[in-house]
């Protein structure tokens, strides 16, 4: 049931602490933590406490949370220094939610990729 932790879950073991993540952000209803298989020089993943299996289903029952997390995205951003800034030293980032084993999505408990301090070519994948 969707918002209900999983046994089986990765993500839902780190919520509860029994799997060690590195922390970078913590609020009520929220955890971003470093991914352990970084793709740019800063990677990390925001996921709600709470269990949803994709972006599109966290939207739908939990609009306010789905809010949260990219409220948290965009702080994490902010204290890693990727905001772009014409005085700073970020040149921008991405949000990135995979949806799907096609698309690349191995934990499907729903969780949001900042990645930034290099430049990204476009298209993506």
């Amino acid at each position: 049931m969707a918002g209900e932790p999983q046994a089986d879950c990765l993500f839902c073991k780190i919520v509860a602490g029994e799997v060690p993540a590195t922390v970078v952000r913590e609020t009520e209803t929220t955890v971003a933590f470093r991914d352990i298989n970084p793709q740019a020089p800063t990677h990390v993943l925001v996921i709600p406490k709470a269990h949803y299996p994709d972006a599109v289903t966290l939207a739908e029952e939990a609009p306010q949370l789905a809010a949260q997390v990219l409220t948290a995205a965009g702080e994490v951003a902010e204290a890693e220094n990727i905001v772009a800034s014409e005085t700073g030293p970020g040149t921008g980032y991405r949000v990135v939610f995979n949806t799907g084993p096609g698309a690349g999505q191995t934990v499907f408990h729903v969780h949001a990729h900042v990645l930034g301090g290099r430049g990204f070519n476009w298209p993506p994948g």
